[in-house]
């Protein structure tokens, strides 16, 4: 069927509200421009943004070209209880927000009239989520168009057969009986195979590739598969990769790989829950240049372009499906559909990973205390066998908090809308969590070991023990301590970290090196995230009004990379940790707050700067910390050496020095003595201008320029304690988004104004129709202007 883009024409408003809609495009995220507000019922899960209902309008003139045509409407994503009218007629109900559905309209259009169709999606029912989850139709919207004789929609399915020779199954579904013909077409853009079949609703052909180019993380090598059935033409993207998983651990290609993974939310940052291809492109790239081959979809399926940028840059992809089954973790939550829907679900997920190399696992759930009970042992089996019966060629899985499955079997910390009523009741500030949130805290509070010490209990075991066995891998969330024991006493068991903390990577990649059914790991989180607001915060009180999550908090605080895609610290250890670089790099805590009481957070491992810039610090006392595999670091303030640390068990040093303006500098050596490494840091300059750089070159028509401020000296040295409000004028496109990295943030991000966070800001400007944007920056005492080209290829 031929795909036709339905983003464009469409308004947006209240349910309840009368008159006209706003125009938006779609993916449009509603719940970004509602107030923040006390009273908002989603509280610290969304960064108290208020929930409403919303309704968006279409109006659609279908011409002569539908006439006899099969018309099948594709929503990718509402949030959430979709309900689809078409001129006034109900044709769906999907209660999931993060499947895509499908819906026939081939009678519902009146083909050369006025057709309306409208969505209601519902997000009012607060709360329904733990973390932002955005509103609206926040992903695309695409009709599917089909001839007399069509290809189904997901009606291509591709999958490698073998690799030595390479051979792969094409299966294609049609709606009625016709010959197919199928092209093989290699990444070079040549026709490599061609096969032809007999006239049947359903074909499967193995087909032979010559030399073939293997897919995997280094060599992301795509092929497209052309299927014609009379007019209607398909062309499907696909890699040929062998996936296996045993005794040698998991296997692309006959090869180990260690997963070395990164947990990562839906929404985009600055933008919301909007799913925009830049962003999602962006998001991907942050990911692999900071050291990660894998992502998991946390906690819910991941979106068709999400996928793609996967496939294109060799990311492996664990897809999730939810984060509970059948006990509540938030009152409105899916709790009430999911057992007449997870079926459906579980089937839309596979078909649309189904054809992408990148998916290499399925995960049935997150943290979902029902694995302890009878009825939750059972489903674990019901929903992996369930997979494989859709797809055998993956492994399933399900994120298992072994800690927290053990207290919630003895009733600690069980979630129950009687207690979240009470509580909802109390005044901001005098709430105590329940549920998840109650876990989250208390780690939060008690620090990482307190999970990790905690899983090693025997009642751990007996409580993950069954519904493990019901998994082809064990999913183990926060049990690095529980690795080595279990390997021995389990030897069929594989083990996958599902989730992480950022000071275990070391300790997990050295184990994993010898332990192939030690699979992979990863890490919470990724990037950082909307709502969840302060559970991997360690905020300041000059940069945050209050440290319970209040208003003003909007986002978790917790990712290697922050929330405008700055790589941290933590992601310089990461990337040193996983051998992707051997190091040195300098971090530096803070040094106005050295000492100082920060927010508590078990899943933040440091809060340390890439810099040696901190105006007005000089002779306090400064903690630093050196990332390296090596042997020893030595470290030198403006040419002085002021410590020297053996490297043992992990990949960091740590040091205290006095604080002098100049520069630092570390070196590390290998165990002979000899030097493998340097990096120096040196101190901003007096005087302070805005720095304006995009990250890219230039921009295409209609796509997102991401555009860096900093407050630097003229060397472009940032200097993270300079603060002030930026304002924007842009021209030659539209400011979608500003603002900072800040956990706690006043402002919003759909202004044009925004305060820098340790001296810097983001603007995501979507570019026009001319051949150039200009940004202009101005805080009232700098001014600084940037010219980002538009090109149109």
């Amino acid at each position: 069927m031929r795909a036709v883009s339905w983003n464009d024409g469409w308004t947006v408003k209240h349910l309840d509200e009368t008159g006209e809609g706003t125009p938006v495009r779609i993916p449009h995220d509603a719940m970004l421009a509602e107030k923040k507000s006390e009273d908002a019922p989603g509280g610290t899960n969304t960064g108290w943004y208020e929930g409403y209902d919303y309704l968006y309008e279409k109006d659609f003139i279908p011409g002569d070209e539908y006439k006899n045509k099969k018309m099948i409407l594709e929503f990718e994503g509402v949030y959430h209880e979709a309900e689809v009218w078409i001129n006034d007629i109900k044709a769906a109900f999907r209660p999931y927000g993060y499947t895509n559905f499908y819906v026939d309209v081939t009678e519902l259009f009146h083909i050369g009239k006025h057709n309306h169709i409208s969505v209601i999606a519902r997000n009012a029912n607060q709360p329904n989520s733990r973390w932002y989850s955005g509103a609206g139709i926040y992903r695309p919207v695409t009709l599917w168009v089909g001839d007399d004789i069509y290809i189904t929609v997901n009606g291509v399915k591709i999958r490698t057969v073998s690799i030595e020779p390479a051979k792969i199954e094409v299966s294609v579904q049609t709606n009625a009986a016709s010959p197919v013909s199928i092209e093989i077409i290699d990444p070079n853009g040549n026709a490599v195979c061609t096969r032809k079949s007999e006239c049947a609703y359903e074909v499967t052909e193995v087909i032979d590739v010559p030399d073939a180019k293997l897919w995997n993380v280094d060599t992301p090598f795509l092929y497209k598969c052309r299927v014609k059935a009379q007019n209607d033409v398909v062309s499907e993207t696909f890699g040929i990769r062998e996936l296996s998983w045993g005794e040698k651990g998991i296997c692309i290609n006959k090869e180990r790989i260690i997963i070395q993974g990164a947990c990562v939310h839906h929404d985009n940052g600055l933008l919301g829950a909007v799913c925009d291809p830049d962003a999602i492109e962006r998001k991907v790239r942050l990911m692999k240049e900071n050291g990660y081959n894998a992502i998991r979809s946390a906690h819910n399926p991941c979106s068709k372009v999400f996928l793609d940028e996967c496939d294109r840059q060799g990311m492996l992809v664990m897809d999730e499906y939810i984060d509970h089954w059948y006990i509540h973790k938030t009152e409105y939550d899916y709790v009430n559909y999911f057992d007449k829907w997870w079926k459906q679900d579980l089937t839309d997920m596979v078909e649309k990973d189904y054809n992408h190399p990148c998916v290499i696992l399925y995960s049935t759930g997150n943290e979902v205390s029902e694995t302890a009970q009878q009825r939750g042992i059972k489903l674990t089996g019901d929903m992996t066998e369930f997979l494989h019966g859709l797809d055998d060629s993956r492994p399933v899985t399900c994120g298992v908090n072994i800690f927290f499955n053990f207290l919630s079997s003895i009733g600690f910390g069980v979630y129950s809308d009687k207690k979240a009523k009470k509580e909802a009741e109390k005044k901001p500030g005098k709430k105590k969590a329940v549920g998840s949130q109650f876990f989250n805290n208390l780690a939060g509070l008690l620090g990482d070991e307190f999970m990790k010490r905690g899983a090693t209990l025997h009642g751990c075991d007996v409580k993950t023990r069954d519904a493990f066995a019901n998994m082809d891998i064990a999913g183990y969330n926060y049990g690095i301590y529980r690795y080595k024991h279990d390997l021995k006493k389990y030897p069929g068991r594989l083990i996958l970290g599902s989730e992480t903390f950022c000071n275990d990577a070391y300790k997990f990649r050295e184990m994993a090196k010898t332990n192939p059914r030690l699979v992979g790991d990863f890490v919470w989180a990724g990037i950082d995230y909307l709502g969840e607001v302060m559970v991997g915060s360690w905020e300041y009180s000059d940069y945050a009004k209050n440290f319970n999550g209040e208003l003003g908090w909007v986002s978790a605080g917790s990712g290697r990379v922050d929330l405008t895609g700055k790589p941290l610290c933590e992601a310089l250890y990461t990337r040193v940790a996983f051998e992707q670089e051997m190091g040195p790099f300098i971090g530096v805590c803070p040094v106005n707050h050295t000492n100082d009481r920060h927010s508590p957070s078990a899943w933040k491992m440091s809060n340390a700067l890439e810099s040696w810039s901190f105006g007005g610090c000089d002779g306090s006392k400064a903690n630093v910390e050196v990332y390296a595999r090596a042997a020893r670091v030595d470290l030198f303030v403006n040419g002085k050496q002021v410590g020297s640390k053996q490297l043992k068990n992990d990949c960091i040093a740590r040091f205290s020095c006095t604080y002098e303006s100049g520069s630092i500098e570390a070196v590390s050596y290998d165990s002979s003595g000899k030097e493998i490494g340097r990096k120096e840091l040196k101190t901003a300059g007096n005087e302070t201008v805005i720095t304006m750089e995009a990250e890219k070159s230039s921009v295409k028509h209609g796509h997102l320029a991401y555009v860096r401020l900093r407050y630097t000296d003229k060397n472009k040295i940032t200097k993270p304690l300079e603060r002030g409000i930026i304002q924007l004028t842009v021209e030659g496109g539209k400011l979608e988004a500003f603002g900072n990295a800040c956990p706690y943030n006043e402002l919003g991000y759909l202004g044009n104004k925004a305060e820098t966070y340790y001296g810097e800001a983001l603007a995501i400007v979507r570019a026009g129709d001319e051949n150039e944007i200009r940004i202009t920056a101005f805080d009232g005492n700098n001014q600084s202007e940037i010219l980002v080209p538009v090109v149109t290829k």
